[in-house]
């Protein structure tokens, strides 16, 4: 009975050591050193957002851009440029904006970035003689360069 007992309970610790042994082969490292966020903290990345700018409003985006947020943004550590496009068909603006890390811009406080976009806004809408801003935001997102 003893014997039973014993061959019974090394066959389970064979079982367990066997399913162990093809589990933590198939682990893959990469996914698990890429699970922790704080590695894509230092890396490059690039703002993405989506603006509705009417075509009979684009020149007045176009110059409180360049009046309002470039001297702003230049001022920001990590700052690396932006590039601004303008979709005829669709009347929506692409901003990129490239940061030298995820971790430098969302340093940037939000009640700083809330202000320079409220100027932002009284300029147009100062610009334009209207109540409401016109330049309604459709996306805001990353993007993260492939290597």
């Amino acid at each position: 009975m003893k014997i039973f007992y014993v061959k019974k309970s090394i066959t389970r610790i064979s079982l367990l050591i066997a399913f162990l042994f093809i589990f933590v082969l198939q682990i893959n490292t990469q996914i698990v050193s890429g699970l922790p966020m704080e590695n894509y903290q230092n890396k490059f990345v690039t703002e993405e957002l989506r603006l509705k700018v009417p075509s009979n409003y684009k020149e007045i985006w176009l110059k409180a851009e360049k009046e309002i947020w470039d001297p702003w943004l230049s001022s920001k550590n990590g700052f690396l440029g932006r590039q601004l496009f303008w979709d005829k068909e669709k009347e929506e603006a692409l901003i990129l904006v490239n940061w030298k890390s995820k971790k430098l811009w969302k340093n940037i406080p939000i009640g700083e970035v809330n202000l320079v976009q409220k100027e932002f806004e009284d300029n147009v809408k100062t610009a334009l003689n209207l109540r409401e801003n016109p330049f309604e935001l459709i996306y805001e997102g990353e993007l993260d360069k492939q290597e």
